[in-house]
């Protein structure tokens, strides 16, 4: 599976951006995408994932405020994020995880000025 993420960019607080991860190679094998972020000098954590179903889950700090979407037909993921705050700078990843392992897209540049 190859992943290749998109879409980051800086915006001002209060604006939106949306990301995008398109994906490649054995993706029947993928059970839940998702989306992780890196904040200088923190650890990865999860922001957001989907599974096959369509059901999503979210970090508390971005409910309300972010979407995690598929298109299957596009093979795409994608990360609405709106009400951006600076604390949401962050390199955001994108995930895909099959049964027997995990990969990881590049990541892509969020920054959210006040």
């Amino acid at each position: 599976v190859q992943l290749q993420a998109s879409g980051g960019g800086l915006v001002q607080a209060g604006g939106s951006l949306r990301l995008s991860c398109a994906a490649s190679g054995s993706i029947s094998r993928i059970n839940v995408m998702g989306w992780y972020r890196q904040a200088p000098g923190k650890q990865r954590e999860l922001v957001a994932s989907i599974y096959n179903g369509g059901s999503t889950n979210y970090v508390d700090s971005v409910k309300g405020r972010f979407t995690c979407s598929r298109d299957s037909a596009k093979n795409t993921m994608y990360l609405q994020m709106n009400s951006l705050k600076p604390e949401d700078t962050a390199v955001y990843y994108c995930n895909a995880k099959t049964s027997v392992t995990g990969y990881w897209g590049q990541g892509t540049q969020v920054t959210v000025s006040s």
